[in-house]
């Protein structure tokens, strides 16, 4: 089954794909950076700098540290991070929409082949 991919190149800030989407929906799921690093079977420190690219990318923070306490700390993202993922996803899905059309056409040309 054929798919797309969306990266957006935010000159000359960075990229924005699905891979740094993903990790900001496993911080909000396990509200924890290692414990999304984990899962995604990536190095804290690099879920670490994919964070801090992202607050440099925007300008601001996606993911906010909470406080520690009896049971430790944790993340969890800001709104702006919120937001980041809806207004991919929301573009993902309209540019899969417009494309699927021309998917299935270049995919059965590739079938006769």
């Amino acid at each position: 089954m054929p798919s797309l991919t969306l990266r957006l190149y935010l000159d000359p800030k960075g990229r924005l794909g699905p891979g740094k989407i993903e990790l900001l929906e496993q911080i909000a799921a396990t509200g924890s950076i290692s414990a999304a690093a984990r899962a995604m079977e990536m190095s804290y420190k690099r879920a670490w700098d994919l964070v801090e690219e992202m607050k440099d990318m925007f300008g601001k923070p996606l993911v906010a540290a909470k406080t520690g306490g009896k049971h430790g700390g944790g993340a969890e993202l800001t709104e702006v991070g919120e937001q980041v993922i809806r207004q991919f996803r929301d573009m993902e899905r309209a540019v899969y929409e417009a494309a699927a059309p021309h998917i299935k056409a270049l995919q059965a040309e590739a079938d006769t082949k």
